[in-house]
């Protein structure tokens, strides 16, 4: 049986550390000397440095505001609440994510409305948004899945004319663009996560909603601070949600390293490509026209999907589904829905298959998963 060059990981977080492992350290030495661990300098600096890293993306945005949180699903929880997104209310979104995008609505006791996704970006389908929305409808969600960003200009051509405000699920995306437009920066909120094996991650959780507007950041930031602006004063509901300074810390340690990892992302997936170009049952991610992808994520479409990655682990080679079950099929979400009506999502969920995908992968890393994927997808399951 071949074996792996090395033992492969869906993300290399041991390589990451490892580098950074000076700088990581100086960096929590000064948190801890400063002795000041809940909001505070580190985390503005944090917030001010990650606001310039998107402004750079994006030469026609206004100024942007980063208001950090907790974790990326406080994050877009928060962006609702800015938005005043209540019980009553429906938000659309796709149902090919992870839950949290639905889950922020349900929290707030908002209503979930599915949409399908375009079969090749695996986004959000503009062409079937308009059918979703109701008078109802009081936010967009779309999300930026896998590393590339959804089709922005469809949907807000969708949303504008109605007056629906979108909030970008970035959480994957973080560096992506489309059209000269930076994700996070072309609704009217964008959100975005550092869970450790995101793009840029912490080490713990950590998320922040992003936006050009300054009345809705403030909105955001004082519905992230207990619904205050000021403390002890408190005229709003709100929520309890910090980025702590350690993480806000690390962040900032490897925020300047993010080109240079997505780069490395790019170059990885064009390896994929030249390797699996002549896999005719093996279905690669497209880049859309205009896009930049970041690869959070290399998802091919296989047959006999379960199989093949069952194989390809035997071999040393780690895979994942991202994702197994459309949520508008999972017993939380499902009322009012059934099999069958987001085809496109539910052909996804049978289909996908992610490889590893991080900015240590060598070319002789890459080769080896691509050429044993090939073999395995090319042989027939056993009668």
């Amino acid at each position: 049986m071949q074996t792996p060059p090395r033992p492969l990981q869906m993300v290399d977080l041991r390589a990451e550390v490892a580098a950074l492992r000076p700088e990581l350290d100086a960096a929590l030495a000064d948190v801890l000397d400063a002795t000041a661990f809940v909001r505070g300098p580190f985390v503005r600096q944090f917030e001010a440095d990650l606001a310039a890293y998107l402004s750079a993306l994006d030469a026609l945005a206004p100024e942007v505001h980063v208001v950090s949180c907790a974790n990326g699903t406080d994050a877009i929880q928060i962006a609702l609440m800015a938005l005043g997104v209540g019980p009553g209310d429906e938000v659309v979104c796709p149902a090919f994510t992870f839950v949290a995008t639905a889950e922020a609505a349900a929290l707030l006791g908002a209503t979930p409305v599915f949409c399908d996704i375009d079969p090749a970006s695996y986004n959000l389908d503009p062409a079937r948004l308009a059918e979703a929305i109701t008078e109802r409808t009081k936010a967009v969600v779309p999300v930026h899945l896998f590393g590339q960003m959804a089709d922005m200009a469809g949907i807000r051509a969708v949303c504008e004319p109605r007056g629906i405000p979108i909030v970008e699920d970035a959480a994957q995306a973080i560096g992506a663009t489309r059209d000269g437009e930076a994700a996070c920066l072309s609704g009217a909120m964008g959100t975005l996560s550092f869970y450790p094996s995101k793009n840029l991650g912490a080490y713990g959780d950590g998320g922040a909603v992003v936006t050009t507007d300054a009345d809705l950041a403030e909105r955001a930031r004082r519905a992230a601070n207990h619904g205050a602006a000021r403390k002890y004063y408190h005229p709003e509901v709100g929520v309890n949600s910090r980025l702590d300074a350690m993480q806000a810390a690390i962040l900032g340690v490897k925020l300047p390293y993010l080109p240079g990892w997505t780069t490395a992302r790019r170059l990885a997936a064009s390896l994929y490509d030249d390797h699996l170009r002549d896999a005719a049952d093996i279905v690669r991610p497209v880049r859309q026209p205009g896009a930049r992808h970041v690869f959070h994520q290399y998802t091919v479409r296989v047959p006999e999907r379960d199989r093949v990655a069952g194989a390809l682990r035997e071999r040393g080679i780690p895979t994942m589904v991202y994702y197994p079950e459309p949520i508008h099929n999972m017993t939380a979400y499902a009322e009012g829905w059934a099999e069958g009506d987001l085809p496109e999502t539910e052909r996804a969920c049978a289909e996908v298959l992610s490889l590893p995908m991080h900015p240590h992968l060598s070319p002789t890393d890459v080769a080896y998963i691509a050429e044993t994927l090939t073999e395995v997808v090319g042989t027939p399951i056993a009668a």
